[in-house]
Parts: C-alpha cells; sequence; structure tokens
C-alpha cells in the first residue's frame, strides 16, 4: 500500500493524492471521504478487509484536503452567508468534486467502479452516480443525506460541542480537539481507541492541515443544494447504510436517501454512529462486497 499522485487529473486539471490496495485485475471500488477527511479516514485494516474480499480498492484525498491540489487562491469561504442563500463565496461545487473522482478513473484507466461515500463523501458519490451514471457500476452511500436541509442535519447543541472555543491550530491541538471530537460524533455501541484516534489525527495534520480548505468543502456543500428530484430519477444499483446512533448526520438522512432513489437497499446498524469502528468491519465490508458482487451480476445479465 504506497501512495501515488495522479496529476492533471478530471477537467480542473488537479493534482490527487491516491492509494491502491488490492488486485488490480479485480472488480474496482472506489472509497470517497467526507469534509475534513483525508483518505486516511478510510482506515488500512477496513481497505485491507475490503480487498481481501475480492476488490481493488482505491482512496484518495479530494481537493482542498491532505496531499490534493489545495486551492489557496479562491475567495474566502464564507459559510454563513452560504446558509443565507449568497453563494458567491463557493469557489467550487459538489459537481467539480465528483469530477475529480471520474477524473481519477480515468488516470487509473479504470471505465467503472463501485463507489462507496461516507458523510460528504456520500454526497460526491451521488452526485457522480446523477452526473455521470455509466461510470458507477453501484452506490453505497453511507451516514449521508441528500442535500435537504429538513433532514440529516446535526444539531445546535452537536455543533456548539464540536466548534466551540479557539480553533486548533498546532499538532498537539489538532490532536486534543479531535478526541472528544469522535466522542461525541462516534458510535456509542463502539467506542474508539483515545490514543489510535490522537495518532491518526496527528498523522493527518502532517500529511496537510488546511482549516480554509476544509471551510471551502463545507460551501461546496451547502452551495450545490438539494440532491433529492434528480436522485428520484436515478437508475443506479443502491445501497444506503447509516448508524441508528449518528447525531452528525442524522438518521433521517439515511433515510430519505433511500426513499427517494428507486430500489434502493437500506442498512441500519445499531450503535453506530458517524465513523467507521473497528468492530463493524466485517459486517460494513462483507455487506458492501455482497451488495458490489449482487450489482455485477445484474449489470453483466442486462
Amino acid at each position: 500500500m504506497s501512495e501515488s499522485i495522479a496529476r492533471n487529473v478530471g477537467p480542473a486539471g488537479i493534482e490527487v493524492a491516491y492509494e491502491q490496495i488490492g488486485d488490480p485485475a479485480a472488480p474496482p471500488v472506489l472509497l470517497i471521504q467526507g469534509i475534513a477527511v483525508q483518505m486516511l479516514g478510510w482506515h488500512e485494516g477496513f481497505c485491507t478487509a475490503l480487498a481481501e474480499r475480492g476488490f481493488h480498492v482505491i482512496r484518495f484525498d479530494n481537493r482542498d484536503i491532505g496531499r490534493s491540489t489545495h486551492f489557496d487562491d479562491a475567495p474566502e469561504p464564507d459559510l454563513p452567508a452560504v446558509l443565507a442563500g449568497d453563494l458567491s463565496s463557493a469557489s467550487y461545487t459538489l459537481s467539480d468534486m465528483a469530477a475529480d473522482a471520474v477524473g481519477l478513473l480515468d488516470a487509473l484507466g479504470i471505465d467503472s467502479a463501485h463507489v462507496v461515500g461516507a458523510s460528504m463523501g456520500g454526497y460526491i458519490a451521488q452526485t457522480m452516480a446523477i452526473e455521470h451514471p455509466q461510470r458507477v457500476r453501484s452506490l453505497t452511500s453511507m451516514s449521508s443525506t441528500t442535500g435537504d436541509r429538513s433532514v440529516g442535519q446535526a444539531t445546535p447543541q452537536t455543533l456548539k460541542a464540536l466548534f466551540s472555543g479557539p480553533p486548533a491550530v498546532t499538532r498537539q491541538e489538532v490532536m486534543d480537539r479531535m478526541v472528544p471530537a469522535i466522542t461525541i460524533v462516534g458510535s456509542p455501541g463502539y467506542p474508539s481507541d483515545a490514543a489510535e484516534v490522537a495518532e491518526r489525527a496527528g498523522r493527518a495534520y502532517d500529511r496537510g492541515y488546511d482549516p480554509v480548505g476544509i471551510a471551502r468543502q463545507a460551501v461546496a456543500s451547502v452551495a450545490s443544494g438539494d440532491r433529492t428530484e434528480r436522485l428520484r430519477r436515478l437508475d443506479v444499483s443502491t445501497l444506503v447504510v447509516h448508524g441508528r446512533d449518528d447525531v452528525m448526520c442524522p438518521l433521517s438522512g439515511g433515510l430519505a436517501t433511500a426513499a427517494a432513489i428507486p430500489g434502493a437497499g437500506l442498512l441500519v446498524i445499531d450503535g453506530m454512529g458517524h465513523n467507521l469502528p473497528r468492530a463493524l468491519w466485517p459486517e460494513l465490508t462483507g455487506r458492501i462486497a455482497q451488495f458490489a458482487e449482487r450489482a455485477d451480476r445484474r449489470r453483466i445479465a442486462g
């Protein structure tokens, strides 16, 4: 498992940091992470478990995160203004981020992939399926929602608990902030190891910590609007996975996603929050693998 950089990716011509795990000849699975989360959010053990089920797994850094291109010359992001309807500070949209993911498939010579997105990665994966359906063998939308702001929204109390206080700047501050954050949004049925959470936050900091880039991602997510009506017209095999105890993107977001997409399957996991706890890797990778295999059989037969 070694990191590489794809250059001149997609219409924006950006650089994308990525890793490949498993047999390149196996069916490909593209993993897309959410706001503020580098490809490290797909733990190496999770990726290996999925590869061992017979898949070629690709994880990558979205734009403005980690070692992919950061849009430092873009306008200053103004999330409160975007929430109020002023989109002038949005320097890109989810459509651009979906085009980056398609561009990475192009760079790797992959015609189509099973696409798995978590949180905002689910928004991007949904947008890929809407705008580039021929590139998506199947869609797995995890811990995600439709863009309809009446569902899947964290409470003000959760947001205050996560984001109150001075911003984390140093490596140690970022590590210290991540441990209570995971306690808030993680899986109450499957507690995280604090030392591992801190260590991985430090690794992410070392790869590229960019709070303004994270804000640009958040602005893009909101500015892209509600996907519900476009999801109703989707003709892609879809599995929706959601934790019953997710407080960052409550279950209403997953239920709305499954209700919008024709024929979508729904897996609700008790005790799971807004993360991928180690104890659930066997179930999650097994369900994703089983679903992708069925989608491939239907695709070949059809």
